[in-house]
């Protein structure tokens, strides 16, 4: 039943990663762009918790987190060029 679930979530994200990744490439704005990059960095991140519950290890969470927090700090950093064109100040 739990690897059910497991394979069923698994299989759900897979489809939002291809979606969000149709977004990235297709979207007709920046910020729709910018929004999907961090919606893919989010879906993995939970693809990965997904693997590392089923396959019963714990290196998979601390991937997650590692790309949890690069990914933040990617759509900061994106954002901020948005907003003034200059990323350091």
């Amino acid at each position: 039943m739990i690897a059910t679930s497991l394979n069923l979530s698994i299989g759900l994200l897979l489809v939002g990663l291809l979606l969000c990744l149709y977004r990235l490439l297709m979207g007709p704005r920046i910020p729709d762009r910018i929004l999907a990059l961090a919606m893919l960095d989010i879906l993995a991140l939970s693809l990965l918790v997904l693997f590392g519950m089923r396959q019963g290890s714990l290196l998979y969470f601390e991937i997650a987190l590692i790309i949890g927090a690069v990914g933040f700090v990617g759509a900061l950093a994106l954002s901020k060029y948005l907003v003034r064109r200059n990323i350091l100040e």
